[in-house]
């Protein structure tokens, strides 16, 4: 008795999907929905272009006045980025500092938020006293009122080391340098991740704002110039490349900034404090 072989079906290869990622879309959507409504909102109400102009008219600004936008841009970018990683740099060797010891806690944390609650905006001022109208209250400004979250998301890291586990390592020999290397550290650098976002729009914020008052270039001096020239779509221009600088450059570092910490402390640890 024989049998029929029975042909084996053949694979029909599926078309490639065209399914549209609405959720990468979502930002650009809403950004343009953002500037119809803007455009259609001030050609309907009338306002002249002193008081709001629409957005072609601030892409037209932008167009016209190219070169001292860029250039504006770069001084900006560049105090910030500065005054920025001297607030890494200083907040990180405070934060363990205060780490150090529940007793250099105590003593220094409460100092450090009476600090913090000083305007920062009021001490550019003094800085203009000490070193001229320049480039540096631009970077100091921006150090002085970006350095405190990292200080303190340090300091908390290093605070929630257990003291059964200090316990333990020392009843092991563990030195107190020895904890912190191999346990403080390690600890808090998550919360230290955590903190740069906040950090590094705190120092634009201060370095626009010491550009506006205390400086002959950057876009906080060029967007002064501009209102004392009624020049508002400027002011606008301005404000859209802050807007598209921070975006673009910084969330580019943070970005690069994550992927150092998961691949230095774990991938696991680092999600679950930030």
């Amino acid at each position: 008795m024989t049998t029929l072989d029975t042909p084996t079906p053949v694979a029909v290869p599926s078309k490639p999907s065209l399914k549209v990622d609405w959720v990468r879309l979502a930002p650009f959507l809403y950004t343009i929905g953002l500037f119809a409504v803007w455009e259609i909102g001030v050609r309907i109400s009338g306002l002249p272009h002193t008081i709001l102009p629409t957005p072609t008219r601030v892409f037209e600004a932008i167009i016209q006045y190219w070169s001292p936008i860029w250039k504006n841009s770069i001084q900006t970018l560049y105090t910030t980025v500065l005054g920025f990683l001297i607030a890494v740099v200083a907040g990180l060797g405070i934060g363990l500092f205060i780490g150090w010891s529940r007793a250099i806690y105590a003593g220094l944390y409460p100092i450090m938020v009476g600090f913090n609650a000083i305007p920062k905006v009021a001490l550019v001022p003094i800085l203009v006293i000490w070193f001229g109208i320049g480039t540096v209250p631009a970077v100091l400004t921006a150090f002085l009122i970006s350095f405190f979250p990292i200080v303190v998301n340090v300091a908390t890291g290093l605070a929630t080391i257990e003291p059964e586990t200090e316990d333990v390592l020392r009843a092991l020999g563990a030195k107190k340098m020895d904890i912190m290397l191999k346990v403080g550290i390690p600890r808090s650098m998550p919360y230290f991740f955590g903190s740069l976002k906040v950090a590094i729009t705190l120092a634009f914020v201060g370095s626009v704002v010491s550009e506006t008052v205390a400086s002959n270039s950057g876009l906080g001096n060029m967007m002064a110039s501009a209102q004392s020239n009624f020049n508002v779509p400027l002011v606008f221009a301005g404000l859209l490349m802050l807007a598209v600088e921070h975006k673009r450059h910084i969330e580019i570092g943070l970005r690069r900034s994550h992927h150092i910490a998961e691949a230095r402390i774990g991938r696991h640890r680092f999600a679950d404090h930030r």
